[in-house]
């Protein structure tokens, strides 16, 4: 497979992920990063507490009417990352990420904090050249530094828009930011306020023949169902509703996701950890057969 594999490291597997590598038609990737985290750090656990959640899942989708066991997904693990080094962190993730995407592989990524959407979108626009975003979050990620710093995860998303063709960066279930945040969406993002699954039927659409990457940040989720997260903010949608959107999206052509900033340390009953479980077992049955467009 290559060298780049030495640098992942086993902490078990998620749900019914048993396929090899060569075999899998999506592969699993923990990137445990929490380096820029303003608020609660710990989402660098955040991977490990997904998987050991998954237990609890059946292999079967009861809405999908699938098991994730005939699905070809392979765990690699996660990748092991230099403490502190943000810039050789996001260089490692980046050839990871490019080497499965260059395979034709599904890419499903298990966070860490939010700002290592941004190697793994980098690595998908590479191979995916008309690449658009789905970015759920409950904050706008848009701001040109955060703390004197241009790579954070308050920054995310404002360097992804830079990446990607004009408005093909579209944003859901934002209810927090900056104002100069609102101003830059309004000219380089397609931001939707309101429901997040009626404003996603409005683009299914618009985006189903290109390329989709998937960026989830659990925060999107009302802290009343999804309290382990490193900067909750009131107001947001149930896990029902979340899960309702990832049904919505089986129709498209989805290449990579990520699940990012569970924070195990303040999840209480690890409620963030098995809802955060669940999205990507349903995400990884939805887009089981993915064609290559």
């Amino acid at each position: 497979m290559g060298s780049w594999q030495d640098d992942v490291e086993n902490y078990g597997r998620f749900l019914a992920a048993h396929a090899s590598y060569e075999e899998a038609r999506a592969v699993l990737l923990g990137v445990p990063m929490d380096y820029t985290s303003s608020y609660r750090p710990g989402s660098r656990f955040g991977p490990q507490a997904i998987r050991a959640a998954s237990v609890v899942l059946e292999e079967y989708s009861v809405v999908l009417d699938e098991a994730l066991d005939s699905n070809g997904v392979c765990d690699l693990g996660d990748l092991a990352l230099p403490f502190g080094n943000v810039d050789r962190a996001l260089d490692l993730m980046e050839g990871a990420a490019g080497r499965i995407f260059s395979e034709k592989k599904m890419g499903g990524f298990l966070g860490g904090e939010h700002l290592v959407s941004l190697p793994l979108i980098r690595a998908a626009h590479g191979c995916y050249p008309d690449l658009v975003v789905l970015h759920f979050d409950a904050h706008a990620d848009l701001r040109e530094e955060y703390a004197g710093e241009s790579l954070s995860h308050a920054t995310v998303m404002r360097r992804v828009a830079e990446i990607l063709k004009p408005h093909h960066l579209f944003q859901f279930g934002i209810r927090s930011g900056a104002q100069e945040e609102w101003a830059f969406a309004r000219e380089h993002t397609r931001l939707f306020d309101g429901d997040i699954l009626e404003s996603l039927q409005r683009i299914l659409l618009e985006v189903g023949g290109l390329p989709v990457y998937v960026s989830l940040d659990i925060d999107v989720a009302d802290p009343a169902y999804a309290p382990g997260t490193g900067t909750p903010e009131p107001g947001g949608c149930t896990s029902a509703e979340l899960l309702r959107v990832v049904w919505a999206m089986k129709g498209l052509n989805v290449v990579g996701f990520d699940v990012v900033e569970v924070c195990p340390s303040v999840d209480q009953g690890e409620r963030t950890a098995i809802l955060a479980a669940k999205l990507v077992r349903e995400m990884l049955i939805a887009h089981r057969v993915r064609s290559s467009r």
